[in-house]
């Protein structure tokens, strides 16, 4: 069947439906990386966006179920220039077609990937949409423009959990796929789920951490209650600004304990600390983007964001430990007193390069540290 993609700017591209059938708005974004599509589809960060892929083919190693980072795929729609529908894989239970039209998921397919990405990138990201049931432009483009942006949305309640709950599984081996946490763990980590991927509770399960995952309205005081090492704020959707009930969150806990900040996290914690956040233009999504350390050192990094930190709003006792190479934007805080720091980019990868799982190594060291200190 065929597909349209309307922008609300009116460029539209013609091409072949994918997945399920039907309609979608959401924020037309661009990933850069050349795998890991399904780490990609089930981001919940990606939630309220419409996904394009810059490699030209897409689905070759079909889906499996471990390649996942939460329950269920969270994008608003898949755009690709070709969906592979052979796939050829010996880990793969199914194909990428498959997958998206049993999770519900619109895609188009077949369209100039490199027409649209240019266009984003001069034009800007905006709201479009995907609709393989109207088949007038000028009707879908119309649909675009009344279809809401994430400037100003809260949708990290749409994604967060529910209840609490605990996590045991450490990183993945080719023997034992993810084993289970069976020693004793010797710090406790409460984990803010503003819309948290699995991956980044594994590297803390690895590390030997008693992980527990919070709802993200959960306030200060019921997670001082759980008395832990040391808490982390996870990555997530769309505009950190409306989050008040986070940003309060993490003033309180602030010099109580150590705190670590990923992506929507980091932008968190620079509220907290009297920063501000904007909107980029296009954002930062793949997995190579060069960040560089204050110190010097340079790591290929994996990114999904489209707010930044800016750098002039923060205290003087924040400082900016990590920049962006392509455009200087910040990419990490640190603050000069308290044990707290942050990144914009995804250490964990998944996918992506581990040039930065140091980091989750300097997380415990701030909490066995700070441990020391209380004593």
């Amino acid at each position: 069947m065929k597909a349209i993609l309307a922008l609300a700017d009116g460029r539209v591209f013609h091409g072949e439906a994918i997945g399920a059938m039907g309609e979608v708005s959401g924020e037309v974004v661009f990933n850069t990386s050349m795998s890991g599509y399904q780490e990609i589809l089930t981001d919940p960060s990606y939630h309220g966006e419409i996904v394009t892929m810059t490699y030209p083919q897409i689905g070759n190693c079909g889906v499996n179920e471990e390649d996942v980072e939460s329950g269920v795929p969270y994008l608003a729609g898949f755009v690709v220039k070709e969906c592979c529908q052979a796939p050829s894989n010996w880990r793969a239970t199914r194909s990428l077609n498959d997958y998206l039209e049993d999770n519900n998921i619109v895609g188009i397919q077949g369209i100039d990937t490199r027409a649209l990405v240019r266009h984003i990138r001069e034009k800007g990201a905006q709201v479009g949409v995907i609709s393989s049931v109207d088949s007038n432009p000028e009707s879908v483009v119309e649909k675009a423009r009344q279809s809401p942006g994430l400037v100003g949305r809260d949708l990290v309640k749409e994604v967060t959990t529910d209840t609490s709950y605990s996590w045991d599984q450490k990183l993945w081996t080719l023997e034992h796929g993810y084993p289970r946490v069976v020693e004793a763990a010797h710090l406790k980590v409460v984990a803010y789920d503003f819309g948290i991927k699995r991956n980044i509770l594994r590297h803390l399960a690895q590390r030997g951490c008693d992980v527990t995952v919070v709802p993200a309205t959960t306030p200060a005081q019921e997670v001082l209650e759980l008395n832990p090492d040391g808490v982390f704020l996870s990555n997530g959707p769309g505009d950190p600004e409306p989050l008040d009930y986070a940003q309060d969150a993490i003033r309180a806990l602030l010099g109580k304990v150590p705190l670590f900040g990923i992506c929507l996290g980091h932008q968190l914690l620079s509220i907290a600390l009297g920063g501000k956040t904007y909107k980029l233009k296009f954002g930062h999504r793949g997995g190579n983007q060069p960040v560089q350390y204050s110190s010097g050192e340079v790591y290929i990094t994996a990114q999904n964001h489209g707010f930044a930190v800016d750098p002039d709003s923060l205290n003087a006792d924040t400082v900016v430990s990590h920049i962006n190479l392509n455009d200087n934007t910040v990419e990490g805080i640190e603050h000069k007193t308290l044990p707290a720091f942050s990144v914009q980019y995804h250490p964990e990868a998944s996918p992506g390069p581990h040039d930065s799982t140091y980091l989750f190594d300097t997380f415990v060291t701030a909490m066995k540290n700070f441990k020391k200190n209380i004593k």
